[in-house]
């Protein structure tokens, strides 16, 4: 097809039927012929200049893709890649999302409800920034903030590298921006993440701490979600593993459940399930087991604080599992919400360490 002169690449079909207020400002689309084709157009298409909004004044650019020097790749699935660039009138490093214009309409889904909860969470700061879209040869490429790092690099490289710990006021502060980014898509979008693990929280050298990858968000009805494929499997809560658990849906609890999975392996440096060779072990130590409880050691000891709040979010019944309501008003959140901790400081010196070891091949000193 590539080589057919007649053939003209389309753009992907850019107009999600997302449950957000408002739609996401991207260029004039088109609407795809079918899945798993390349998408095309009986007229040629130029490239589409779009609109940047960079925080924290606001002040809006129209850019092409010449306006951006790529500084390389930094993540790739399958709908393309995620590139470091810089766009140098407004001295800004961004992550770009390069959207093929061969994803299949599942992808695309995924990836504009990305788009659609990053836009409309601008007011969250605990939520990756939107930064604006543009076309270019028939792709999208999203324009994102950069991070410096995924929790699950950073515990990778503190606990199996340099062999020490987070300390517990980090994962304080790590708790508070997590359940604060989940209570607002619950709260402001009726959105459920679905996908909450080390991976997909985010952080960088001014101490900050953002949430990630919404592209298998779900909305929710009378608090409810249906969907029962979405995720990464080893941070399921029991009742999405056991469909007999969740017959009639499932609601943000099961990101609670996620949440004390992620907290208790990145405060000890180990998922806190032994490896499983197939969905039944999983299943049967998941579903039928004991949940997987934080405790104090002379090795790892922590606080009462941070026990309780771990293992009320891995309470195995769904229905005694807390809610976002009663998370912020625990104890443990509340002393690290309001608690004066310098997290800038631990994170700079960790992440320029990684950078110094090779551990971050983009990172910007």
């Amino acid at each position: 097809m590539a080589g057919n002169p007649n053939v003209k690449r389309m753009r992907p079909n850019l107009h999600l039927k997302a449950p957000i207020s408002s739609e996401v400002e991207v260029p004039e689309v088109v609407q795809p012929v079918n899945t798993h084709t390349h998408f095309t157009d009986p007229s040629s298409l130029p490239d589409c200049a779009g609109t940047l909004t960079i925080p924290p004044d606001q002040e809006t650019y129209t850019f092409t893709s010449d306006d951006l020097q790529d500084e390389g790749e930094i993540g790739r699935g399958n709908f393309g890649s995620v590139n470091k660039m810089f766009h140098a009138k407004s001295g800004t490093y961004m992550a770009v999302k390069r959207i093929r214009s061969t994803v299949d309409e599942k992808e695309q889904h995924q990836l504009l409800m990305d788009l659609n909860v990053v836009k409309e969470s601008s007011n969250c700061e605990f939520i990756i920034r939107f930064y604006g879209a543009l076309f270019k040869e028939g792709d999208c490429w999203i324009c994102m903030e950069l991070m410096d790092a995924s929790l699950e690099k950073l515990c990778k490289y503190v606990y199996d590298t340099i062999l020490q710990r987070i300390p517990e006021h980090i994962l304080g502060k790590i708790a508070v921006a997590t359940v604060k980014a989940l209570n607002y898509l619950k709260k402001e979008l009726n959105i459920i993440h679905r996908d909450v693990k080390p991976s997909n929280i985010l952080v960088d050298v001014k101490g900050h701490i953002k949430l990630c990858d919404f592209g298998i968000s779900g909305q929710l009805v009378d608090s409810i979600a249906k969907t029962k494929d979405a995720g990464c499997r080893p941070y399921m809560a029991p009742e999405r593993i056991d469909p007999g658990m969740s017959k009639g849906g499932y609601d943000i609890r099961s990101d609670v459940w996620s949440l004390g999975i992620t907290l208790h392996e990145i405060a000890t440096g180990k998922f806190p399930y032994p490896k499983w060779n197939s969905v039944f072990d999983q299943l049967t130590q998941v579903v039928k087991g004991d949940p997987p409880l934080l405790k104090s050691t002379d090795e790892l000891p922590f606080t009462v604080d941070f026990i309780e709040f771990v293992n009320a979010c891995l309470t195995k019944s769904k229905k005694e599992r807390p809610k976002y309501d009663q998370l912020l008003n625990h104890h443990f959140i509340n002393q690290y919400e309001t608690e004066e901790i310098d997290v800038e400081s631990y994170f700079s010196e960790t992440l320029s360490k990684m950078a110094e070891m090779g551990f971050l091949p983009y990172f910007q000193t």
